[in-house]
């Protein structure tokens, strides 16, 4: 399956928080392939393009009740971490798996920013390089609960309620 993406930079941040621009176009055997597209596919690529900004125009028009609470997981090996004692360990692990956690925050309300470089020689590739940033504040994000998983792993789970998220959706229209 193939996703369809339409991000005007302008809301970019909230095209993240939700979702709301992936609009899934399938092809199956016996359609048309992507050297084979007509202007009645194209069409339709145009109207699910016309879709996910009416989508998105909801979001932006949404009422704090019908904005979902976001959640994240963190996770974070005790072995790992740097630490004399085995509670230095596990206190270095619980930070960590909520870092983690911070950052899938981060990313679903703020977006993740790709990078991406292939170089082609003689019509074979030789090197494909990706990397994902993530940059945002996170704020008013509570810690629902801490588990050890395993022996050797944390697990932190981190909310974000819908008054937080209400304020993040009015501060980017405003930078909008």
């Amino acid at each position: 399956m193939m996703n369809v993406k339409v991000k005007p930079l302008a809301m970019l941040p909230l095209v993240a928080l939700l979702g709301a621009c992936q609009v899934p176009v399938v092809l199956q055997s016996g359609d048309a392939t992507s050297s084979q597209l007509n202007s009645a596919s194209l069409t339709d690529l145009d109207m699910s393009q016309t879709e996910s900004l009416a989508a998105v125009k909801e979001v932006l028009d949404a009422k704090a009740d019908q904005i979902p609470t976001l959640s994240a997981v963190g996770y974070a090996v005790i072995s790992s971490q740097p630490g004399r004692t085995d509670a230095q360990k596990r206190l270095m692990a619980i930070r960590a798996a909520r870092m983690a956690a911070m950052r899938d925050l981060a990313e679903q309300i703020h977006g993740l920013q790709v990078d991406s470089s292939t170089t082609v020689i003689d019509l074979m590739v030789q090197n494909d390089t990706f990397r994902g940033i993530v940059t945002g504040t996170i704020r008013g994000a509570r810690t629902v609960r801490i588990n050890p998983t395993g022996s050797d792993t944390y697990e932190i789970v981190l909310e974000i309620d819908r008054d937080m998220i209400a304020y993040l959706m009015d501060s980017a229209r405003r930078i909008g």
